[in-house]
């Protein structure tokens, strides 16, 4: 997504919205090894949330991973 950073003086400039996406290790008790996968801070949520192994089935019934 893009937009302005608008200065006091209300000088426009063009700027990027990027996705804030972390590295992180999860532990997978079911397959008894680490993975690392890079998230956003709303699946982090969710994972702290419902638990690595919940988000996974989800996202595999979804289609979104293999």
């Amino acid at each position: 997504m893009f937009g302005n950073n608008v200065s006091f003086s209300i000088n426009k400039t063009r700027r990027r919205f990027d996705v804030n996406l972390t590295k992180k290790r999860f532990y997978l008790p079911e397959e008894n090894r680490w993975v690392t996968l890079k998230v956003s801070t709303r699946a982090l949520k969710s994972i702290n949330k419902k638990g690595i192994s919940a988000v996974l089935k989800e996202a595999k019934a979804q289609g979104l991973i293999k």
